[in-house]
């Protein structure tokens, strides 16, 4: 019997409708891994990140960045405007109440605040000319974290979970120990826009101590194959294209996979007595941070992508200048210093980038007599392993530390340098969101390519 046009698109159409809830449906079947380990863009040197988060703004002036004509100038004006908006009031010049000698063969200044670190300078490429848009913490936090001040943005470290997913499908990607409370709090290791899976998995917070933090909810009191089954039929009840629901389904098989994996990595006592001494632990003034930077290493060495510690948040000081950054110093220097012995000896330093620092600098004027206000506009950090130059100094500031004047290095570009090293094109890491694809470094963002190896 034959068919006018007409018959054969109404008798056929049924077809296409089929065909489209057959792909829905297989999709549905197979759903896709969104941590399995993914190849990045060209070859890497760095598969993971430590980074040590120094909350409050260490003074570049009284750590890494000698300033002899400081000295010099002691107590007299500072010779050029100071910048247009300023955190507070601020006075003369101030100089520095430590000394500081040359190390390594590299020759690295370093104040006598880290006796610790000076003796790792040659395995150490700091950058003195970083800075930053925003002299408020809320808004300098979350633009060192996630690449905005102004905006709920992914954070960098879930862009990189993203990016390259995770080595060990028993554990997130992402991690951050005892992270701060304030200023901007989980929106500094929240995944914004992208799915939930990629946020941080806090352990603790800054207000909890190291040796109490710790996966919550890790050990459950149902049998693992009852777990199983009940997981499998809330996968089968809640099969969606809704990716709210599916981040929390997955954030479930997660939670399931940890059991394993997780109580045996924050257990810390299977450490040698030596490593546990290496990082300070038998000692009250270094053993908070010092349990922080071990579990960042052992997390490292189980193939989480990136690991944050924070030191919270302590580095702010108006007042009280030398006692507060030198018990804060005390605190970090051994752990630090004893995280890159250990990584070195282990082999993991060379595709490990550690990074170290703050949200923003100290001014070099006086802050009443004895304190240093917020400066955005030069400060130094600090990067070690996964491919960058070992032993050198890039950038600087001006004669008293003020402002960044030679390479100067913005945040976007130290994230479009730290993806760089994770063998990722900061330009092609994109996510559509809100009609538009967005990315860490949004707009800007420049390689910093003298500092790589």
């Amino acid at each position: 019997m034959l068919q006018t046009r007409r018959e054969l698109l109404q008798s056929s159409a049924c077809g296409f409708g089929l065909l489209a809830l057959a792909d829905l449906l297989s999709a549905a079947e197979t759903p896709t891994d969104p941590l399995a380990p993914k190849a990045p863009h060209f070859p890497a040197k760095a598969k993971r990140v430590i980074f040590l988060f120094m909350h409050g703004g260490p003074s570049q002036v009284d750590t890494f960045d000698h300033k002899p004509k400081l000295t010099e100038d002691h107590g007299k004006p500072l010779p050029f405007p100071k910048p247009r908006v300023v955190s507070g009031g601020t006075g003369n010049l101030l100089k520095s109440p430590f000394s500081f000698k040359q190390h390594g063969q590299s020759g690295a200044w370093v104040s006598e605040l880290f006796p610790q670190i000076a003796t790792k300078v040659d395995d150490i490429c700091f950058i003195k000319s970083m800075h930053g848009s925003n002299s408020r913490h809320g808004g300098a936090l979350l633009e060192l974290h996630t690449g905005s001040d102004t905006f709920v943005r992914p954070s960098m470290g879930s862009w990189i979970a993203y990016g390259l997913g995770t080595e060990n499908r028993d554990l997130p990607g992402y991690i951050t120990i005892c992270p701060t409370l304030t200023h901007g709090a989980v929106n500094n290791y929240s995944s914004a826009f992208l799915p939930a899976i990629y946020q941080a998995t806090p352990l603790g917070n800054a207000g909890t101590s190291s040796d109490k933090v710790g996966v919550p909810f890790v050990k459950g009191t149902t049998p693992r194959d009852q777990q199983r089954l009940e997981l499998d039929l809330l996968g089968e009840l809640n099969r969606t294209s809704d990716p709210v629901l599916e981040s929390r389904i997955q954030s479930f098989e997660m939670a399931y996979r940890m059991q394993t994996a997780a109580p045996a990595l924050q257990d810390l006592s299977k450490e040698t007595a030596e490593t546990q001494k290496l990082y300070g632990l038998d000692d009250p003034t270094t053993a908070n941070f010092g349990r922080q930077c071990l579990m960042a290493r052992r997390f490292a060495e189980a193939g989480v992508r990136f690991i944050q510690c924070s030191h919270s948040y302590k580095w702010d000081q108006h007042e009280n200048l030398k006692g507060d950054h030198t018990r804060n110093a005390k605190e970090v220097d051994k752990p630090i210093a004893g995280l890159l012995t250990d990584l070195k000896r282990r082999g993991l330093l060379k595709d490990t980038l550690v990074l170290w620092g703050g949200e923003f600098g100290r001014t070099p004027v006086a802050q009443g007599n004895n304190g240093r206000d917020h400066n955005p506009h030069a400060f130094t950090m600090f990067l070690a392993g996964g491919g960058v130059k070992p032993g050198i100094s890039h950038g600087a500031t001006d004669d008293y530390g003020y402002y960044s004047v030679e390479n100067k290095v913005h945040f976007h570009d130290l994230h479009a340098t730290m993806l760089h090293l994770l063998g990722l094109d900061h330009t092609k890491l994109t996510y559509k969101h809100a009609g538009r694809n967005f990315r860490l470094t949004d707009v800007h963002g420049e390689v910093v390519k003298d500092i790589l190896s």
